[in-house]
């Protein structure tokens, strides 16, 4: 769990700076945001989960 709470915030600030850069516009941004809720809610959401622990698991290995 808290690696999903950290992995959130670090999406929100990544997603805030592109707001505050203008890198994305505002439709953009709640569309990004809409997606990845409803991504949660798939089969895909499992899968994701996994590769993302692995890749976690293997950055704090080196």
């Amino acid at each position: 769990m808290a690696v999903t709470v950290s992995l959130a915030f670090l999406f929100a600030v990544v997603l805030a700076l592109l707001l505050k850069f203008r890198a994305v516009d505002p439709g953009s941004a709640f569309v990004a945001t809409g997606f990845g809720f409803f991504l949660a809610s798939t089969g895909a959401a499992g899968p994701i989960n996994q590769i993302t622990a692995d890749l976690i698991a293997a950055v704090s290995n080196l």
